[in-house]
């Protein structure tokens, strides 16, 4: 499970290292993609995998599942662990995530995502206190 908030910095090649704590699960290989409020979703190989065949089981017909799967994975990239723990993020997804040499990733259970560090700070800062004063249940039978 990749849990946390780590501050790594993106290199003059567009490479960010692995957080220690997410090699196990994300080592053997990645997928990057377009996530949601501009960060990037990273995927293990095998959890991407699951992913897509929760998609692909959206029916065609549906005119937002289509937008989705293309926005989804048009913009995914592949990626495999250099000997530095180091995976590289593509220019488009750079550019479509806003990113820096500043980075904040933080492990969201079954992936992480990657976000410019002053979006994450804005995104926290404007949910923190929807997320403390939530009066009804988000997740059923969570709490």
């Amino acid at each position: 499970m990749l849990l946390g908030t780590h501050t790594p910095k993106l290199d003059d090649k567009g490479r960010v290292i692995l957080p220690s704590k997410f090699r196990d699960d994300l080592g053997s290989g990645v997928v990057i993609t377009r996530g949601q409020e501009r960060c990037l979703y990273v995927f293990s190989t095998e959890e991407f995998e699951r992913v897509h065949e929760r998609i692909r089981e959206a029916p065609l017909s549906n005119k937002q599942a289509r937008d989705f799967l293309r926005m989804f994975l048009s913009g995914a990239s592949a990626e495999k662990p250099d000997s530095q723990n180091r995976i590289t993020v593509p220019p488009h997804l750079r550019t479509y995530a806003g990113l820096d040499r500043d980075l904040v990733v933080t492990g969201v259970g079954a992936h992480a995502e990657i976000w410019n560090s002053d979006a994450w700070a804005t995104y926290a800062e404007s949910n923190e206190d929807s997320y403390s004063e939530m009066e009804q249940e988000v997740i059923p039978g969570l709490f």
